[in-house]
């Protein structure tokens, strides 16, 4: 009898640097794929009753899912696609194929771990194996100089205690074919967009990126970052740009679905210091995919405190109110605060922000509105094209100042980062266009417009946002 392994996709939507493909080859001599669309997730409410997954990442999704059953066709293989809840999905489908077991990564937040704990145990009765594979992080934590409940609480000691230490590993290799799929399994139609609750839509030509999901353009991506534009050797001086494709690499999206592996990304940089150059530039995107797996750590160490107001501290915040009004102007760009409102509108047209941009939304909320910094990650986990889990909330954490931070009430001036991230307006005229005519000294000054010129740039709400905000709005 034939040896059969169910590999149950997750955010780990690639072929290259796969150790579920590679382990169920080795082991098995048929392989079936699954994807399972969670009805949960995809169709769900988070607690504030935002869409837990927003159109921008549906759709994102969605397309990573089809180019994943596109490459897996080409080797000889075939993607089976279902909707509902992957705990009774897959355990059914390990039943009617007799599979010996089921591979698939391991995630360490509660939603997730409550569906991968539910399948294995209804795969156990039937002696089906669950085994968990690695793929969201650079370092495996076997690896790592400590166990993940000893990691630091705070970025640069944990990035002191591995960048020159913690070997990286080699990403596991591409497979070049795949035995065909049992006979007589229903391959299953690709859910739409409006399966979910969502309308077709077409990008917002002022979006910085066309993003399209997808193993393929991940990888189109990361070789036009690198190897065509060369933009990686000026990471440094334009990563916290605003307009345009190249400021940062935007590999997020891809690395959030897992559409890109981390350790590739890795290994195409070394290849790329050795073949063209190495400078700060080329170190600082390392340093930030060092970013992604210290959120990754801290969310296995603290596990459900990073989603709780008092974060891993634990630390009373009862300043931070459930002001529906404040969040209701935040969340649509409408504080008054053009900087704020550009970032916000740019989130809300297009499912992307800056690095820079997030910040200063984050802390504008928190530390000015005063509004519960939960409200604001549960808002970005609706929006967000590359929404992770434990990057997002680690993120909120961090600014709210209840994370692995040593410095307590992190605070941005607004109005000094926009004067000096976007000193001419031009991003603010981009997404707030009813201020485009505004005097140039005046864009980062609404507390110097005048009745008359409230009056003539003041659309969507502005003029009463403006009067709400004046005091804040100062030098």
């Amino acid at each position: 009898m034939k040896r059969r392994a169910i590999v149950w996709f997750r955010q780990d939507l690639r072929l290259h640097d796969n150790e579920a493909i590679s382990t169920a080859l080795r082991m098995a001599d048929e392989v079936v794929p699954i994807y399972v669309f969670d009805e949960r997730v995809f169709m769900g409410k988070t607690r504030f009753g935002f869409p837990k997954t927003g159109k921008f990442r549906a759709k994102f999704v969605l397309e990573s899912v089809a180019d994943l059953r596109q490459n897996l066709r080409r080797l000889g293989s075939d993607l089976l696609v279902r909707v509902g809840k992957p705990e009774y999905i897959v355990s059914e489908l390990a039943q009617q194929i007799k599979a010996s077991w089921v591979l698939c990564n391991r995630e360490r937040t509660q939603e997730e771990e409550l569906v991968q704990d539910a399948l294995e145990r209804k795969l156990w009765p039937f002696g089906v194996e669950l085994l968990y594979v690695r793929g969201k992080m650079l370092y495996h934590t076997q690896d790592l100089p400590v166990p993940v409940h000893h990691t630091p609480d705070t970025f640069t000691q944990f990035r002191k205690e591995n960048e020159h230490i913690t070997p990286i590993r080699a990403p596991f290799p591409t497979p070049t074919s795949l035995p065909p799929l049992p006979p007589g399994l229903d391959i299953g139609e690709l859910p739409s967009l409006t399966d979910f609750g969502h309308e077709p839509f077409e990008p917002d030509p002022r979006a910085v990126l066309p993003f399209k999901g997808g193993e393929t353009e991940g990888l189109a991506r990361l070789r036009h970052y690198l190897w065509e534009s060369n933009a990686v050797a000026r990471y440094k001086e334009t990563r916290n740009g605003l307009i345009g494709s190249d400021y940062s690499s935007k590999f997020s999206p891809w690395l959030a679905a897992g559409c890109l592996s981390p350790k590739f990304i890795y290994h195409e940089l070394k290849r790329y210091e050795h073949e063209r150059v190495r400078n700060e530039s080329t170190y600082w995107l390392f340093f930030e995919l060092l970013w992604r797996d210290f959120f990754r750590l801290m969310g296995k160490k603290h596990r459900n405190r990073i989603f709780l107001k008092g974060g891993p501290q634990n630390k009373p915040m009862p300043h931070l109110k459930n002001d529906w009004e404040k969040f209701q102007l935040w969340a649509e760009g409408r504080t008054g605060v053009p900087f704020i409102d550009a970032n916000m509108r740019e989130l809300n047209a297009t499912g992307w922000m800056s690095n820079r941009g997030r910040q200063n939304v984050a802390s504008f909320l928190v530390r000015d509105l005063k509004v519960n910094w939960q409200m604001g990650a549960e808002y970005f986990e609706s929006l967000l094209l590359d929404y992770d889990p434990c990057s997002n909330w680690g993120n909120w954490n961090y600014v709210a100042g209840v994370g692995s931070d040593p410095r307590e009430d992190r605070y941005f001036n607004i109005l000094t980062q926009a004067r000096n991230y976007d000193p001419d307006g031009e991003y603010v005229r981009l997404w707030c266009p009813e201020l485009r005519d505004v005097p140039r000294e005046k864009v980062h000054r609404p507390d110097l417009l005048n009745a008359s010129e409230r009056q003539q740039f003041g659309v969507n709400g502005y003029p009463k946002a403006i009067v709400r905000i004046d005091k804040w709005a100062r030098p």
